[in-house]
C-alpha cells in the first residue's frame, strides 16, 4: 500500500514520520495507519530520549513537539490548524499557535548561488551594500538587510534552495496519509484531515511564491491608498520573483516590544484604536485581511501609524459571506439567537442537525450577555464559545471564515495588551452598520434582483433543452446513476484479500494431488525428470501453504 506512494526518497521520509510518532507515544496511530510495517521491513532502530517524560506531556504538547521534530512542513501544517478554531479546543490551539518557524539561517555562500541567479546579476552589482548575516531565519527562508544604491534599505527574503521538493515531497505523504486516517481511524474522522491537508497545501504552495506575497501587499496597499495610519512596505518588482521578494525596510518598534511602545512615548489606546480599525477594514469592507497579525508582523511607528509585514497568508471573503459575518456579530451584540442560528446552519453547508437544539443552546449562550455593557463584550471570547458549540455539534466552518474567526480572536488580544480597556465591539460596531446599510440599499437590492432574474431566464431558456437530453439519454438507456460509496473500499479490500487466499489455497492442492499422481505413477522405473518434477510440486505447495498462513497471520493483526 504505502510503496505505491512512490520514490525511495519518500518511502525514507515515512519512515522518518513513523519513528517520530513512535517516539511521542502515538505508535498505535502508527499501527492503524499501516506506517508500523513499513517501518519493521526497513529495520530502523528508534532512539529513545528519556521516554518516560515524553509519555507524561499532554496529548497536544507532544504532537507539537513531533511537528517541531518532522521540520517546515508540519511546522507549517500546526500553523495552519491554529487557525481551525472550529475543530480544535482551546487547549489543541494554544500549542499549535507556539509552533515557530525560527530555524538556524544558512550560510550566505550557500544562499549566494541562488540570490544571483534571481537577481540576474552578482549581489554586489544590484545593491550598493548587502548583509550577509541574516537578521531573521525561518523554516521556508531567510531575510537579509541591503541598501539600494540611493541609500534606500531594502529587505531580502531569500527561499532557501531545494525547500521546494522536500516541502512537496511531504505533502504527497500528508496526502495519502489523510485519506488512511479517514479510512482506518473512525474517531479521527471529525477532524477531517482530508480537506484540512487541501486547505494547507493550497496555503503553503502560494506561501512558496514570494511574488504572489507581493501580489497581496499590493493589493491591500491599494485598499488603504488615502489612509495615512497605516505602512505597508513597497516592493521592488525588478528583483522579486517565486523565490526573492525585496521590499523596503520597516524600521519601526516590534509589536511584542510594550516596553519601547512607552519609552517612545506613543499612546496605547490609540494604537489599539487604529489597528483595530485597519484588521476590520480589511475583513469587513474589503474581503482581503492578513490572516497572520501576531506581533512578529507588526511595527509600530515612532510617528504613531503601524507598520505590516508579511503577507504570505492572506484570507478572502467574498460579500456573501462579509454579510454573513456582519450579521453573526450583529446578533452576538445585539443579543439575537435566531439570527446566529441562521447563519450558522448556512455555514454548516446542508448537514443534517437538531435545529431546535441548537438555537435553544444559542439562546441560553447569548441570554448570558444580556445585559452586559457593549464595552464588556468580548467579541474573541464570543466567537470561541461559538466555535465550541460548532464542535460539539459536529459542524465545521470553511476555510476563509475560520481564518477569520482565528484574525479576530488575535487581534482582540493585541488589542488588550496594549489597552486593558479595549472594546472590540465598540470599534466593530460602525463596521457592522455599514455593512447593513450597503447590504440593503436600494442599488444594492437592485443589482441582487437583476442578477437573480438573469439567472432565472438562463435556467428557464436552457431547461427545453436539457430536458430533451435527459429524455433522449433514458431512451438509448445512457443514463448513468453514479454512487460513491467509500465506506464499502475497506470492505472490498478484506473480500479481495480473501479471494487472494481462496485462490491459493486450490493452487496448492492442485499442486499436492499433481506431485502424488506424478508420483506414483514412476513406479520402480526410474525417471529423474518425473521425480523432480514431483518434488518441485511439494516444495510449491509448501511455500504456497506458508504464504497462507502468513497472510492470515498478517490479517489477524489489523484493527
Amino acid at each position: 500500500m504505502w510503496e505505491a506512494l512512490g520514490t525511495v526518497r519518500d518511502l525514507g521520509r515515512l519512515q522518518e514520520i513513523a519513528a517520530v510518532l513512535i517516539r511521542y507515544g502515538f505508535g498505535d496511530v502508527v499501527r492503524r495507519v499501516g506506517l508500523a510495517d513499513v517501518l519493521q521491513r526497513a529495520g530502523r532502530l528508534l532512539h529513545w530520549n528519556d521516554p518516560g517524560q515524553i509519555l507524561q506531556m499532554s496529548a497536544p504538547v507532544r504532537v507539537r513537539r513531533a511537528m517541531e521534530d518532522l521540520g517546515p512542513t508540519f511546522v507549517k501544517l500546526g500553523q495552519v490548524l491554529a487557525t481551525r478554531v472550529d475543530l480544535f479546543p482551546p487547549e489543541w490551539i494554544a500549542e499549535f499557535s507556539e509552533l515557530q518557524n525560527a530555524v538556524p539561517a544558512l550560510p550566505y555562500e550557500q544562499v549566494r548561488g541562488q540570490l544571483e541567479a534571481d537577481l540576474g546579476q552578482p549581489p554586489e552589482q544590484a545593491f550598493a551594500r548587502l548583509e550577509q548575516r541574516p537578521m531573521a531565519a525561518a523554516s521556508l527562508a531567510q531575510a537579509h538587510r541591503a541598501w539600494l544604491h540611493d541609500g534606500t534599505p531594502v529587505v531580502l527574503k531569500v527561499r532557501r534552495p531545494g525547500i521546494r521538493e522536500v516541502i512537496e515531497a511531504d505533502l504527497r505523504l500528508l496526502a495519502r496519509l489523510a485519506v488512511i486516517i479517514e479510512a482506518r481511524l473512525p474517531d479521527l474522522r471529525r477532524y477531517r484531515p482530508a480537506e484540512v491537508v487541501e486547505q494547507f497545501t493550497r496555503s503553503l504552495r502560494r506561501e512558496l511564491d514570494f511574488a504572489a506575497e507581493c501580489r497581496n501587499a499590493e493589493r491591500i496597499a491599494g485598499n488603504f491608498a488615502g489612509h495615512p495610519e497605516v505602512l505597508i512596505p513597497r516592493v521592488h518588482w525588478q528583483w522579486t520573483c517565486e523565490s526573492l521578494n525585496v521590499q523596503d525596510f520597516v524600521d519601526g518598534i516590534p509589536g511584542r516590544d510594550l516596553d519601547a511602545v512607552d519609552a517612545a512615548g506613543l499612546d496605547r489606546v490609540a494604537l489599539a484604536h487604529t489597528g483595530a480599525s485597519i484588521i476590520l477594514k480589511m475583513v469587513l469592507d474589503d474581503g482581503c485581511f492578513h490572516a497572520d497579525p501576531h506581533p512578529g508582523n507588526i511595527f509600530y511607528m515612532p510617528d504613531g501609524r503601524i507598520g505590516i509585514i508579511d503577507f504570505g497568508m492572506v484570507g478572502r471573503l467574498s460579500e456573501q459571506r462579509r454579510f454573513q459575518v456582519a450579521r453573526l456579530l450583529h446578533g452576538l451584540v445585539t443579543q439575537d439567537p435566531e439570527a446566529v442560528t441562521d447563519v450558522l446552519l448556512e455555514w454548516a453547508g446542508g448537514v443534517e442537525v437538531d435545529e431546535s437544539r441548537l438555537q435553544q443552546d444559542l439562546g441560553s449562550f447569548v441570554d448570558q450577555y444580556r445585559g452586559v455593557p457593549l464595552k464588556d463584550l468580548r467579541i474573541g471570547l464570543m466567537l470561541g464559545e461559538v466555535t465550541a458549540l460548532l464542535r460539539q455539534y459536529g459542524l465545521t466552518l470553511p476555510a476563509d471564515l475560520a481564518l477569520m474567526i482565528k484574525t479576530f480572536l488575535t487581534l482582540e488580544g493585541m488589542g488588550r495588551q496594549l489597552d486593558p480597556d479595549f472594546d472590540m465591539a465598540g470599534a466593530a460596531r460602525p463596521f457592522l452598520e455599514r455593512i447593513m446599510r450597503r447590504r440593503y440599499a436600494p442599488r444594492a437590492v437592485l443589482r441582487r434582483s437583476r442578477r437573480s432574474l438573469l439567472g432565472a431566464l438562463d435556467l428557464a431558456g436552457d431547461l427545453p433543452r436539457d430536458m430533451r437530453r435527459l429524455l433522449q439519454a433514458a431512451r438509448r438507456g445512457r443514463m448513468r446513476l453514479m454512487v460513491d460509496t467509500p465506506g464499502l473500499k475497506g470492505f472490498g479490500d478484506q473480500v479481495n484479500r480473501a479471494a487472494n487466499r481462496l485462490t491459493v489455497g486450490i493452487v496448492t492442492a492442485a499442486l499436492i494431488i499433481g506431485s502424488s499422481i506424478v508420483m506414483n505413477s514412476i513406479g520402480s522405473g526410474s525417471n529423474r525428470w518425473l521425480l523432480a518434477l514431483g518434488v518441485a510440486g511439494f516444495l510449491g505447495a509448501g511455500l504456497c501453504g506458508v504464504w497462507i498462513l502468513f497472510s492470515i497471520w498478517r490479517s489477524g493483526r489489523r484493527p
